[in-house]
């Protein structure tokens, strides 16, 4: 009968102990997160602009162009990694990056642009992280990709590196 009850959690131990090895060691990635904005239009996007003293609206500002959606802030150091790539996005012709400053102080924005340079067109200001939630952010950065219609096409969780960066142009090379 002992022995019975010595199996028991013995048995419990080693199922708690096979599910934390399985969690530990799958292959995860913030990047595959799927979004339910995929295809479709997007969330309403209003705030209060960061270099002009009024109200942005998105659907406002398409303009027959690809739109880049980038959530960032200046305490983000891989913000600070992908902005290279944020900026190669804004030289392109048919190409439009708007900012949404994540829960930051527009002064250090501000300062942080001057610095580094501004590749956004538009920043909205996101200081209670309201549009963050709309649009389903997890963190930041995230990068939405929209077509010219307003319809989301791809979503970046985490930086862009030099691999998304060429996936996401050969996704914009589609779309044009």
């Amino acid at each position: 009968m002992k022995k019975k009850i010595l199996i028991l959690p013995l048995a419990l131990f080693l199922l708690i102990l096979l599910i934390l090895s399985y969690l530990l060691f799958i292959d995860r990635s913030p990047q595959e997160i799927p979004s339910n904005l995929i295809n479709k239009k997007i969330p309403n996007l209003e705030g209060h602009s960061l270099f002009k003293d009024e109200k942005f609206i998105l659907s406002d500002n398409f303009e027959n162009k690809i739109i880049l959606v980038n959530f960032f802030a200046t305490w983000c150091k891989p913000c600070r990694d992908e902005h290279a790539y944020i900026q190669k996005f804004s030289n392109q012709e048919k190409i439009k990056v708007i900012g949404i400053n994540y829960k930051d102080e527009p002064k250090k924005t501000i300062k942080w642009l001057n610095d580094i340079g501004n590749p956004y067109s538009d920043i909205l200001l996101d200081k209670k992280g309201r549009i963050a939630i709309d649009w389903g952010v997890y963190g930041i950065p995230e990068t939405f990709v929209l077509n010219s219609n307003g319809i989301i096409k791809y979503r970046q969780a985490g930086p862009i590196t030099k691999d998304i960066y060429n996936k996401i142009n050969l996704l914009i090379k589609e779309l044009k």
